[in-house]
């Protein structure tokens, strides 16, 4: 199945590793927000094939606090909850 994992470690200073899964293939958006709501960085915004990913997200130009990352694949939509402490 489509997956948005727990981002590790978290929290996390200044760089966290997000995981996901496809189970078939599906264009994905992976965005990350501030606590406000605002988008502050595109992660991912491409097709992918079916199987498991890992990517890095490196905050070390952002403000420690609360962020969230969000996954849209298909049908799919999750929101993993992130804490930048610096």
């Amino acid at each position: 199945k489509i997956t948005l994992y727990q981002n590790y470690p978290n929290p996390f200073n200044p760089i966290t590793n997000i995981l996901y899964s496809l189970y078939e293939n599906e264009y994905v958006e992976l965005i990350v927000y501030n606590v406000q709501g605002r988008k502050i960085q595109t992660l991912i915004d491409e097709f992918k094939i079916a199987g498991l990913y890992s990517i890095d997200w490196n905050a070390s130009s952002y403000p420690s606090g609360m962020y969230f990352v969000k996954m849209t694949a298909g049908e799919y939509v999750s929101t993993k909850k992130l804490m930048l402490m610096k």
